[in-house]
């Protein structure tokens, strides 16, 4: 990490939310996500940690898209809404969560096959996302885990140097907070590198620089970290 802060990243509108940042720790997915609808198999996963831009990311695919997201309860239900049959794009959200469900697991596998199966026979697209690639999802049934492990997975990482110092200065100019370069050197170097320590340290630092009523200084941001 050099001593000179340079927030260049390309921007990517996200209609109506913040901009999207590319980096190198997520421009494989951003590939992928805008390589639809040809994707292998017809089928997407995009897996990463909390706060790496699952969301953000899915929200410009489903707007691109017009795809409709599958209902809770439906791999339950093992059949598809009326809704979201006939071939079209469909996002189904934290997919290794769902699965992990105790309730009726077995109706949950048996559902997501059905739903991979019926998207692939009607000519559709599926997008998954998750913590974890579908690969790794814990599945009794055979067909369902070859079908999961032939699944081409998007993949975000936790966010490098230039990234998490972008997403520093989108979280303070969020709260409408001015920062100087030296604070976000200062930060980048003591907090755990992940999407959610940038987002959590910001709003700390917004709420004690309102409570001391003092401007986020290099003495606030030490004063805090050596609380933390």
């Amino acid at each position: 990490m050099t001593t000179q802060l340079t927030l260049d990243l390309p921007a990517r509108p996200a209609l109506g939310r913040a901009d999207f940042l590319v980096s190198p720790s997520n421009r494989d997915a951003v590939a992928w996500v805008d390589a639809w609808p040809e994707w292998p198999g017809r089928c997407l996963a995009l897996a990463g940690p909390p706060s790496s831009g699952k969301s953000h990311l899915t929200a410009v695919w489903q707007a691109r898209s017009a795809a409709r997201r599958l209902p809770d309860g439906a791999l339950q239900a093992q059949e598809l809404p009326k809704e979201l049959q006939g071939g079209g794009p469909i996002l189904a959200e934290d997919i290794d969560r769902v699965m992990a469900a105790p309730q009726a697991k077995h109706a949950h596998e048996e559902g997501l096959l059905h739903l991979i199966n019926v998207v692939q026979q009607q000519g559709g697209t599926l997008l998954l996302t998750g913590r974890l690639p579908p690969s790794r999802l814990p599945v009794a049934l055979p067909d369902l885990s070859s079908r999961l492990r032939a699944i081409q997975v998007a993949q975000l990482g936790e966010p490098d140097d230039d990234l998490l110092a972008a997403l520093l200065a989108k979280h303070f100019a969020d709260r409408q907070v001015q920062v100087t370069p030296q604070v976000i050197l200062y930060l980048l170097r003591r907090i755990e590198r992940s999407a959610a320590a940038a987002q959590a340290v910001a709003e700390r630092l917004d709420r004690e620089a309102l409570a001391q009523k003092r401007p986020i200084s290099l003495s606030l941001v030490r004063d805090l970290l050596d609380e933390l």
